[in-house]
């Protein structure tokens, strides 16, 4: 517990010298060209008062427009006594334009540079939303009739529930978002039929049991992010990506990270590339005598596929991965999403001395550090309906997956932070290495089908496609509706559609102006791909040996505690 309070310590400590040099800088700009700002102060005072008047004249009786109104989904005020009491709607309001004001404040400072302002913004959104309204009981007129009506028993349970998430936090507080108790891997989640066919210090390699009498030739190899479970794409059989591949007539063999502890302190980005994704393959061959596999690769787990393909390319090895399909994959990370907040020398140096010092980065710290990404969303919601409200976190599978955290190895995740997200070595031909070999993107020659989602603030699509640009072979580009999760879990059935555009040659958006809406699932469309890049003739179907252990195994079963020490595992 006291490592994790140090890592949070020195992680905000250099959040906070940034924030102390941007908001400098801002006020330095600001004194130089004060009259644009005084401006716009003038039109918040005005707004202001304007507000107050309104809210004179609607105690009165009458009625009145609203100055400002919530942003479409803001759903702290959804009360009606947020509307119908003249005064809680006072409070509302003036709440808005206050933070309406701080934030166009900063556009205001034109000669700002654009990190700059972008870190500025994240931190007085984290500060304006910290401070609503909605999160404080005098002030909250929801939570004050619940408290009185209640006699305070939802401020009991409330601290009862603080107190449990306090003990399994890491340094920064956790919120329970969901029951972890109703849900058991292996048979609630992550239950396709299959079994453990290949074990290894990184990894646990899966194969599902076939549903088809026969089956595609070449099998498909599943790498998932290793900063997450694996089960986001076998969650209930309903939306179980890897359910409907098995029933699609695919061998399906996924790949199950070890969930690191301070024995994995020295594992490294290029690990997973050797250690984990060459070594897969030669299980699957192993298991099914099949050299080549079409691969799917999520996320980082997207960028550790593509990053193998280019090793193996260096190496003049035998290209045994013939095609790739990657989601919501970041290769140019010249745009981090919101991300980039945390992205400068002095943050990046901060961590990278953390994680030669404490070895792991704790998972319960990203998980917070993910969730103030979308802090009305997914927090301070979260904070209100637990402590304040008093209500039982719902069960609810994906919270579950979310909330289920990995750690990262220190040194992998420096790698990413410096490598990666800083210096943005990955897209410069021989910039990075694998184990001292050189690579290229430009050298990859499969075809590859790129996945990405509209809303997805974690790696921008147009990111993505900007990335893709750097391999080389025949490349398909898909564009999802929704998010980083939900346009991709997205079954047959689902409510989210996509674009399929042209031949992915050009920008951005001259490739978005140029592509077709489809309503529904992506996954078919992509099933036909997969299928057109069979040219065997299907096979019969593959069964694992049944006297191995059965899926998930283990790996995925270890849970994050509230104690990380030197010395000893997190379990």
């Amino acid at each position: 517990m006291e490592l994790a309070k140090k890592q949070g310590q020195q992680t905000s400590q250099a959040l906070m010298q940034n924030s102390v040099e941007d908001l400098s800088k801002a006020v330095n700009e600001g004194l130089k060209n004060p009259t644009g700002l005084i401006e716009h102060q003038v039109n918040w005072w005005q707004s202001q008062l304007q507000l107050f008047q309104n809210t004179m004249l609607k105690q009165a009786g009458q009625q009145v427009a609203p100055v400002i109104e919530p942003a479409r989904g803001d759903r702290r005020f959804r009360d009606p006594q947020w509307q119908e009491n003249p005064w809680y709607d006072y409070i509302k309001q003036s709440y808005l334009l206050t933070a309406q004001n701080l934030l166009e404040s900063i556009d205001q400072l034109e000669e700002l540079d654009d990190d700059s302002k972008e870190r500025l913004r994240f931190f007085t959104r984290q500060a304006v939303n910290a401070l609503a309204p909605s999160n404080f009981i005098g002030s909250n007129p929801e939570l004050l009739q619940l408290t009185l009506e209640s006699g305070g028993d939802n401020l009991v349970r409330g601290m009862k529930q603080l107190f449990a998430d306090l003990q399994r936090s890491a340094g920064t507080l956790n919120v329970s978002m969901t029951d972890e108790s109703v849900f058991q891997l292996g048979k609630d989640l992550a239950s396709t039929p299959g079994k453990v066919v290949h074990t290894a210090p990184l990894f646990q390699l899966l194969q599902y049991s076939p549903s088809t009498e026969n089956v595609q030739k070449r099998p498909i190899m599943i790498v998932p992010p290793f900063v997450n479970k694996y089960y986001i794409m076998d969650l209930r059989p309903e939306n179980s990506l890897v359910k409907y591949l098995v029933d699609q007539g695919h061998t399906v063999f996924m790949v199950s990270w070890v969930n690191p502890d301070l024995s994995h302190a020295e594992i490294d980005f290029e690990d997973y590339v050797v250690d984990g994704v060459v070594a897969a393959l030669d299980a699957i061959e192993v298991a099914t005598g099949e050299k080549e596999v079409n691969a799917i690769g999520y996320c980082i787990g997207g960028t550790v596929l593509t990053t193998t393909l280019a090793y193996m390319a260096a190496r003049r090895m035998k290209q045994r991965i013939k095609t790739a399909t990657l989601f919501t994959t970041i290769l140019d990370f010249s745009q981090p999403g919101e991300l980039g907040v945390f992205i400068n020398d002095g943050v990046v140096s901060a961590m990278e001395q953390q994680n030669s010092e404490n070895g792991v980065m704790d998972g319960r710290q990203l998980a917070v550090a993910f969730s103030l990404l979308r802090e009305n969303n997914l927090y301070w919601n979260y904070y209100v309906d637990g402590y304040l409200k008093g209500k039982t976190p719902v069960a609810f599978d994906l919270l579950h997956w979310n909330c289920d955290n990995t750690n990262v190895a220190g040194k992998t995740h420096s790698t990413m932070l410096r490598r990666f997200y800083l210096d943005n070595e990955l897209i410069e031909p021989g910039s990075f290495t694998v184990r001292g070999t050189k690579i290229d993107l430009g050298k990859i020659s499969i075809p590859t089908y790129f996945v990405s989602t509209v809303e997805d603030h974690i790696a921008l699509w147009q990111g993505n496609y900007q990335g893709m640009l750097k391999l080389g072979g025949d490349k398909t580009f898909v564009l999802g509706e929704s998010g980083h999760i939900a346009g991709i879990i997205n079954p047959p059935g689902g409510k989210y559609g996509h674009y399929i555009g042209p031949s992915a040659d050009c920008s951005p958006e001259e490739w978005l102006e140029q592509a077709e809406h489809n309503e529904g699932s992506w996954w078919p469309t992509w099933q036909s791909w997969l299928v057109e890049q069979n040219k065997a003739k299907p096979v019969a179907a593959r069964q694992p040996a049944p006297e191995l252990a059965d899926a998930p195994g283990d790996y995925v079963q270890k849970r994050l505690n509230s104690t990380v020490a030197k010395g000893e595992e997190v379990a």
